[in-house]
């Protein structure tokens, strides 16, 4: 392995201001934006995602927005091809490459090393476990793997179908927990030196901040986003369409939920997902975390810069400091 990149990333929980902040440092830095968003991947899927605008990719570069329609699948393999493909040519071009996005697998997968196993797989048995999902439940599904694979299940959401299904399609394949096959894995060792920096604020301002960005964004063509998905055949059959949001909206347009109640359905799960995220990012480590109530967005931006700065020239050692 030739040298490792230095790359930078902004971590916290939804709508904590990663995007504004990283769009500020994306053109102080002179940097490139590689997202890590497991739903932003999805083209048509603009709203209720959030993601910038069209014309701020055109004068940021975001890579990892728009890679592929909401009835394929996109693995974590293929992130990490993608992400480390970008960061080369990022680099290549003298430019710097910026991870921004609140999907912490993705990060673990990229920057604490991906599990080298050769784990076998059969279509038709992980369909199979779809299936049950969709005549039992998911629950049931999270449950059967739970009875097999407690440390998977443990880490898997119950809604993650695609997931859970995986595991145990790889359970019932190989007789093992997915959990013991990927702990004899050799680690493969990242090619990036990332510096973290983590965003957080009390969580009473993130979950009202979640409230009417939820809120906006039913008044501003998201209903309109999800009639559309499935009138052209992306409906709920499809992993995309089992996002916090998404999922409320498709039950509106059947008639079985107000739209009320799914604006209420988009903001409770998403809330919960919040708490899930800092569960997750509090293991990151080392990780520069900032309370961005507690600064103005002016300080904010210059602290984080000049620790930045500070790991792109080799001299990070203040990493691991809580700001």
């Amino acid at each position: 392995m030739g040298e490792r990149v230095r790359a930078l990333a902004v971590i916290g929980p939804t709508a904590v201001g990663k995007t504004a902040l990283s769009l500020d440092l994306a053109r102080m830095l002179d940097a490139e934006v590689i997202s890590v968003d497991s739903r932003q991947v999805y083209r048509y899927m603009d709203v209720g995602t959030d993601k910038v605008s069209p014309d701020l990719r055109r004068e940021i570069l975001h890579h990892g927005v728009d890679v592929v329609d909401p009835d394929e699948t996109f693995t974590v393999a293929a992130f990490l091809a993608l992400a480390e493909s970008a960061a080369r040519r990022i680099v290549s071009r003298g430019r710097v490459p910026l991870f921004v996005g609140g999907t912490p697998f993705y990060y673990d997968a990229l920057f604490r090393g991906m599990l080298n196993a050769n784990l076998p797989g059969d279509p038709g048995t992980r369909r199979r476990f779809e299936q049950a999902a969709e005549t039992d439940g998911a629950d049931a599904l999270h449950r059967m793997l739970a009875s097999v694979d407690p440390a998977t299940a443990a880490r898997l959401h119950p809604n993650d179908v695609r997931r859970v299904s995986r595991a145990l399609e790889i359970y019932e394949l190989t007789g093992r927990p997915p959990s013991e096959l990927y702990g004899e894995g050799e680690k493969i060792r990242s090619s990036m030196d990332v510096l973290y920096v983590g965003l957080n604020r009390p969580r009473a301002d993130l979950f009202e901040n979640i409230a009417t960005r939820a809120r906006q964004q039913f008044a501003s063509g998201y209903p309109e986003e999800v009639v559309w998905l499935i009138e052209n055949g992306f409906d709920e059959r499809f992993p995309s369409m089992q996002g916090f949001g998404y999922r409320e909206l498709a039950a509106w347009y059947r008639g079985t939920m107000t739209m009320e109640e799914a604006l209420e359905g988009d903001i409770r799960r998403t809330k919960a997902f919040c708490r899930r995220q800092m569960t997750w990012f509090g293991k990151f480590s080392p990780t520069l975390w900032y309370d961005t109530s507690a600064l103005s967005g002016r300080e904010l931006r210059t602290r984080i810069f000049e620790e930045m700065w500070k790991h792109l020239e080799g001299k990070n050692q203040a990493k691991g400091k809580i700001r």
